[in-house]
């Protein structure tokens, strides 16, 4: 058991921040939050006066544990053997060795929602992880979504291969529609084997598109430019698919009131960028507060290792300096992103019951000069700035 006193709690509930409250944990879990709090007398207490308390970050959009920091030969992220792979599950490409999760627990991110690449136009399935553990089974906190992805990435991925589709972006389209199609006719013609009592022959793709089209299984879709977000507007409507987010949104603020009048979240960033391609010549750290003014849900993300996992309270700094109200910018970062994975009856904000997972730093979260000094994944305690003292070039490879 675990008590941490004195601090400056941001529970991002309705119980709002606390001054000198005290969070106690136990058996993995937060047990309570508060003021006046009786402590156990079996409890290790961790003073965090002066200090910020909050719940572990959350990167609603990674490849970390699937990209392998420092090993790029061996990335799980494409599986560019078809542009439509709905059968591939992250889960089973993820590694907890990968040294990205460290530096992602080290730097306060507890969970991240680590998916395939954007090459195929339907990538697999996505999986809420946590960054810190041996397995990845346990490490696994829920299967989030399905991949796909628009525009550059799985045009040039497939359509510099021969007689591959897609090669155009109403060839991306195109191949988005007929999966889902295909997915629905398997949906109906299970339906109708089962009604009979027939025998089937079930396909694992099919089976988890199926989910997309039959609202179990959200809908992620990589998406830049204004247009390709149009896109998938129109493709989701077509199919009745209202379980969709919207990741990158890079142009997401041109279309700040399609987002808010269909209620879809978006997922901001990588934005600390030059305009490497066309899709990103209009990037800015601007985009998350635009949206916020306009309504939307919005989380922001690293696209790890794009942007090294630990730096994402980096990422939400400089959207409050471009325009993101600060009192938002937690939220972007906890609460939000776990509830637009459904993981927030788990992670995401400290309140009695929930996972103990939480962050203890020097400073308010999104400024530049704070870091985080302790965090528990679990209940375990995961990382202690002050007791690393390793040297880091002990692991230098020369």
């Amino acid at each position: 058991m675990y008590a941490i006193e004195n601090g400056t709690v941001h529970t991002v509930t309705e119980d709002g921040t606390i001054e000198g409250g005290t969070v106690l944990i136990e058996n993995g879990e937060i047990g309570a939050v508060g003021t006046g709090l009786e402590i156990p007398a079996d409890a290790t207490v961790i003073d965090a006066s002066g200090k910020h308390v909050t719940p572990g970050l959350i990167d609603a959009h990674s490849h970390a544990g699937m990209a392998e920091w420092g090993e790029p030969e061996d990335a799980d992220v494409n599986e560019g053997t078809d542009p439509v792979t709905p059968h591939v599950n992250a889960l089973d490409g993820f590694h907890p060795g990968d040294g990205e999760l460290e530096h992602a627990f080290q730097g306060g991110v507890t969970t991240v929602s680590a998916r395939m690449g954007s090459g195929n136009v339907i990538g697999g399935i996505i999986c809420s992880m946590k960054t810190y553990g041996d397995l990845a089974d346990e490490m696994l906190v829920r299967e989030d979504g399905m991949k796909a992805a628009m525009g550059e990435n799985p045009k040039r991925y497939h359509g510099e291969k021969e007689g591959r589709q897609p090669s155009t972006r109403s060839g991306v389209a195109a191949t988005l529609r007929q999966a889902l199609m295909d997915a629905e006719d398997y949906a109906s013609r299970r339906a109708h084997a089962e009604e009979g009592s027939e025998p089937f022959d079930r396909d694992l793709g099919m089976e988890n598109l199926a989910r997309v089209v039959e609202g179990e299984l959200p809908l992620r879709v990589h998406a830049h430019r204004s247009d390709d977000i149009a896109t998938v507007f129109r493709i989701a409507e077509e199919f009745d698919i209202t379980e969709l987010s919207i990741e990158h949104a890079t142009e997401g603020h041109l279309l700040a009131e399609e987002f808010a009048k269909r209620d879809v979240p978006a997922i901001v960033g990588p934005s600390i960028s030059s305009a490497s391609k066309y899709e990103l010549r209009n990037i800015t750290f601007e985009t998350p507060g635009l949206l916020h003014d306009a309504g939307v849900t919005v989380a922001i993300q690293t696209d790890a290792p794009v942007l090294p996992q630990e730096h994402l309270d980096v990422c939400v700094g400089l959207a409050v300096r471009e325009g993101l109200p600060a009192e938002v910018a937690l939220q972007s970062v906890t609460r939000t992103p776990a509830e637009i994975l459904g993981i927030d009856e788990r992670v995401g904000t400290l309140e009695a019951g929930t996972d103990a997972d939480l962050v203890v730093w020097d400073g308010p979260m999104f400024e530049l000069r704070s870091d985080a000094e302790v965090v528990f994944v679990d209940g375990e305690y995961a990382y202690d700035r002050e007791r690393d003292d390793s040297d880091p070039r002990e692991e230098w490879t020369w």
